[in-house]
């Protein structure tokens, strides 16, 4: 994961403007940052649809967290165009920054406070909040909403920091792992509440390393190895996923098969009509959105970033 810049909220170095209509919530053309001898973004183009979820995959050192503050106006750009919501994020006003919501990896300075005072007060901040008993119920803490946030455990912080992003009522909101550190029904009743914020039309941008997370929440989802994107699709379709041979498996005679084939319902049918009815053991499978990753991931890496 890229390092947390130090220049949050400096102005970007100002570059020509987008000249195509704005139709996507972001808009991202030649995108460049350098840091000494490293391209962290590497001429990085990105179309994200307004109400689309959208999620950005990678390994640690992508340029994904550099990429993300760039739209978000936390970090500056070296040269490219970019729009998010129709501004630049470099010098976007606060009533552009009241329509984007953001869930950092952490957050600190809280502990003295509890969940419902600072959700009040971050709720002062914008136009049109959520009602801070709504966020609670939303992310699961109303049973610790007067509790010191010093004693939440890191699930519970972590639901804190997703309620922070929230509770403005977003059109974009940023996700930056924001499951991390919770158990697996949490994880879930997360995943409802975000179908539930894209169903009122959020544009949601995710960042994870959970890839049934993404597979489970995304319409699109874009893989960046070494600044650049290497494959952008839907979760199915993603590196011709889709496409890909399947394989199938039975038991015949006390004997395990396998075969692939690039028409498995064929082959089903075939076996159905030999064996007389139910195939014992049968599994069909496709490579599962990991192992797509991983396989782009190991193509588009050098063999030295991988040892």
């Amino acid at each position: 994961m890229d390092t947390p810049s130090t220049d949050r909220f400096s102005p970007a170095v100002p570059d020509t403007e987008l000249t195509e209509p704005m139709t996507s919530a972001v808009q991202v053309r030649s995108l460049t940052k350098v840091y000494g001898p490293t391209r962290a973004v590497d001429g990085l183009d990105l179309d994200i649809e307004t109400g689309e979820v959208f999620a950005l995959l990678g390994p640690n050192g992508a340029g994904k967290t550099t990429t993300v503050e760039i739209l978000e106006g936390f970090r500056t750009r070296d040269s490219g165009q970019v729009a998010v919501l129709g501004s630049d994020p470099a010098d976007a006003s606060s009533a552009w920054r009241d329509r984007i919501g953001i869930v950092l990896q952490s957050s600190g300075g809280l502990d003295l406070l509890t969940p419902r005072e600072i959700l009040h007060a971050t709720a002062r901040l914008y136009r049109r909040p959520r009602t801070v008993e709504e966020v609670l119920a939303a992310v699961g803490l109303e049973a610790k909403a007067d509790s010191r946030i010093a004693g939440l455990s890191g699930g519970q912080r972590r639901r804190l920091d997703v309620a922070l992003g929230i509770v403005g009522r977003p059109e974009l909101l940023f996700l930056d792992e924001p499951t991390t550190g919770f158990d697996p029904q949490a994880r879930r009743d997360f995943w409802t509440l975000i179908d539930s914020l894209s169903d009122e039309g959020t544009t949601i941008v995710l960042t994870t390393h959970y890839l049934d997370e993404a597979e489970h929440l995304a319409d699109r989802v874009a893989v960046i190895i070494g600044g650049r994107i290497v494959a952008l699709d839907t979760p199915a379709a993603l590196g011709g996923r889709n496409s890909q041979e399947a394989l199938v498996s039975w038991e015949e005679a006390g004997t395990r098969h396998t075969e692939k084939t690039a028409a498995p319902t064929a082959m089903v049918t075939t076996l159905h009509a030999r064996l007389g009815g139910e195939i014992p053991g049968l599994t069909v499978t496709r490579p599962s959105l990991e192992d797509t990753y991983l396989g782009l991931v190991a193509t588009h890496t050098a063999p030295e970033q991988l040892s």
